[in-house]
């Protein structure tokens, strides 16, 4: 810990806790939080830093909104949590009636779970008990996206890229999926249907042991930050149709405005057969995710032995978070969202289009309030923290990726000091 940071509970924290993605003892050591607030990060030095990240891409409104904070407090006076196997709230309602409103249409049925790797177990789970329905039992296999991830549970695992991703060390414990090419990065020609061409035929080789394609529409997030063009998803929603299989759609990084669109399955115009969502759904205030099905996936499954879904997080639909995340769909609906978005993209193209032909930037690109530089090399963790700590900014740059995904409410100057850092950081991996 640098020696700045002075807390008596630190000697504690670093002999005991185990962060994620980090060794024990961590050799980057964490920065001590005290408080945050709007697009701030208070440290317990009185250090404040700009949030780059909106704590792994959920805290679209910032900390601390008093909307948010007014909801969570109503809620606890009433309860903070009830079972929701034989029992029901209106906070859950509540949601689900929102969720049902925003999300694209036919998907009318709302299992609220906990995390959004929960939502992709829960997602696989569904699928298969589909297939099985529907006297398919032997498609209990998925096709996935290479250069994709959903999660660090065991089948959100088997899903995520199995080389280029985070969960290679696993390969033997996770089932056997079928992944697919990764999608073409977008560029600024028309689209070609052919790219999907390779993608089909491995899909026709092996449908019969499939139960659905399971994918991050427009954006893979944690796998590259890699946008690619609608039309690809459009595509696959079609393939899927003509060889029986689900389409589940992870919009737990993309939902709820990121891209630009209230959901990156309306860019494309689709509806899957499957959605989950996850991350800013309660504004990055507690965790809850939810799993969003058609009647007609949910039909099946109840129709057919055990006539039930075989799935019950303890926490589900909990009151608490329902309620703060009914408030966050509120409170996204009645702004400006879509100018506030709009806003940010504009500033990170202008801002960062000058560092396209640095030294050592091998691309930069921008879709809606997010924004990447790739390097050629990897960044080290422990020569960018001092610099971050010195400018005010904190980001969280993985493999050779510098990127940021501002809360929405991150006013123009804070998104050009932002930008400021991530180019600081682009400098000191090239030299």
């Amino acid at each position: 810990m640098p020696h700045r940071f002075t807390d008596p509970w630190l000697d504690f924290e670093r002999e005991h806790a185990w962060h994620p993605y980090a060794p024990v003892p961590a050799q980057v050591a964490p920065l001590p939080v005290a408080s945050a607030q709007g697009a701030v990060i208070r440290l317990t030095d009185g250090t404040e830093l700009i949030d780059g990240m909106s704590s792994w891409w959920a805290a679209i409104h910032g900390y601390c909104h008093p909307v948010l904070n007014r909801a969570a407090k109503r809620q606890l006076d009433r309860m903070s949590h009830v079972m929701f196997g034989g029992l029901t709230h209106q906070p859950a309602a509540e949601l689900i009636r929102r969720l049902v409103d925003i999300t694209p249409p036919s998907l009318d049925r709302v299992f609220l779970c906990d995390s959004g790797s929960v939502s992709v177990e829960v997602a696989l789970k569904m699928a298969c008990q589909y297939q099985a329905a529907k006297g398919q039992e032997g498609r209990t296999r998925f096709a996935s996206l290479s250069r994709g991830y959903h999660g660090d549970t065991i089948g959100a695992m088997s899903v995520s890229d199995p080389h280029n991703g985070m969960h290679s060390l696993f390969t033997g414990l996770l089932a056997h999926q079928l992944h697919l090419p990764a999608p073409p990065m977008r560029s600024l020609g028309p689209f070609q249907s052919s790219q999907l061409d390779h993608t089909e035929t491995l899909i026709a080789e092996a449908a019969d042991s499939l139960a659905a394609i399971i994918f991050e529409p427009v954006v893979q997030g944690a796998g590259g930050m890699r946008f690619y063009h609608p039309e690809y998803v459009a595509g696959l929603k079609d393939i899927a149709d003509r060889y029986g299989l689900l389409l589940i759609a992870d919009e737990i990084a993309t939902g709820f405005g990121r891209t630009g669109h209230l959901f990156a399955c309306d860019a494309a115009g689709i509806t899957p057969d499957i959605m989950c969502v996850g991350k800013a759904l309660t504004g990055g205030m507690m965790t809850l995710a939810a799993t969003l099905a058609t009647d007609q996936v949910a039909g099946a499954i109840s129709s057919a032995e055990p006539g039930v879904f075989m799935h019950g997080p303890t926490f589900m639909a909990n009151p608490l978070a329902a309620a703060v995340a009914s408030a966050s769909i509120d409170l996204l609906r009645s702004g400006d969202w879509q100018g506030q978005i709009r806003r940010i993209e504009s500033s990170l193209t202008t801002l960062l289009e000058p560092a396209r032909n640095a030294p050592g930037v091998n691309d930069i690109r921008v879709l809606g309030a997010i924004g990447v530089i790739e390097m050629e090399a990897p960044v080290d963790m422990a020569r960018v923290t001092d610099v971050l700590l010195d400018m005010g900014v904190w980001l969280r740059p993985f493999g050779n990726l510098i990127y940021t995904m501002p809360p929405y409410i991150a006013t123009a100057e804070q998104v050009e000091r932002i930008v400021e850092a991530m180019r600081a950081l682009a400098g000191l991996v090239r030299g």
